[in-house]
């Protein structure tokens, strides 16, 4: 159980530190493509495109103008990008995508944007090879799971914490609304309730041993051992 606890902690801390969007000082020192995604200039943007603009160039964390705009919730940027060639699949030097992005910002509308332009939930992202799925499922995004569910995010995937989003919506969870609520679609979802973490302790366990009364009733009615 210390185990459990000491794990859960260093993801929090790490998340909290992993996605890094451009700061204040780095968008005021933007210039080209960099600028106007970051600002959602249309105008500049075809212009720079026309004048032969490097479309995925990389500032310092490896972010392309694209991720800028992603970060930037610049959907129409991130549209006018996406048409002029931009890598839509991109990641930054922390591995996450446009998708990552908004799942971890729970901005739905990025998300779908995202999506549109062809950027895949089955992406392994972030530095724990993880998905979107996972990273929603850990913040108890709901909605945004269930976008991502739609869109065929893999269920199942285990990242290297040795975790599932089922298993990361309980053990990085509060055991209120948002994260029965993410559990929930996950279930409905397909998701195998069984698959237990890298200790052999199955999520069922898991939600009884964190206190997590309701998520537990949840899961032993669906059939979880």
């Amino acid at each position: 159980m210390l185990k459990l606890v000491a794990a859960a902690l260093v993801a929090f801390a790490c998340v909290a530190q992993a996605q890094v969007p451009p700061t204040a000082d780095e968008i005021k020192a933007y210039d080209g493509l960099f600028a106007a995604a970051a600002k959602g200039d249309l105008p500049a943007i075809k212009k720079l495109v026309a004048d032969g603009a490097r479309i995925d160039a990389r500032d310092a964390r490896q972010r392309t103008p694209l991720i800028v705009a992603a970060y930037a919730g610049q959907r129409d940027a991130m549209r006018a990008l996406a048409a002029a060639g931009a890598d839509a699949n991109a990641l930054d030097v922390d591995r996450y995508d446009m998708v990552t992005i908004a799942a971890v910002a729970d901005d739905l509308p990025t998300l779908e944007t995202a999506l549109a332009l062809g950027n895949k939930a089955t992406n392994i992202t972030s530095r724990y090879d993880g998905t979107a799925l996972i990273a929603a499922a850990h913040l108890g995004h709901a909605e945004v799971v269930r976008k991502l569910v739609i869109a065929g995010a893999p269920l199942d995937h285990v990242n290297n914490l040795g975790w599932t989003a089922l298993i990361e919506s309980i053990v990085l969870g509060d055991g209120g609304t948002r994260h029965t609520e993410t559990m929930v679609t996950l279930i409905q979802a397909g998701a195998n309730l069984n698959l237990a973490d890298r200790n052999g302790i199955t999520p069922l366990h898991l939600a009884e041993s964190n206190g997590h009364r309701e998520m537990a009733k949840i899961l032993a009615a669906a059939g979880a051992r």
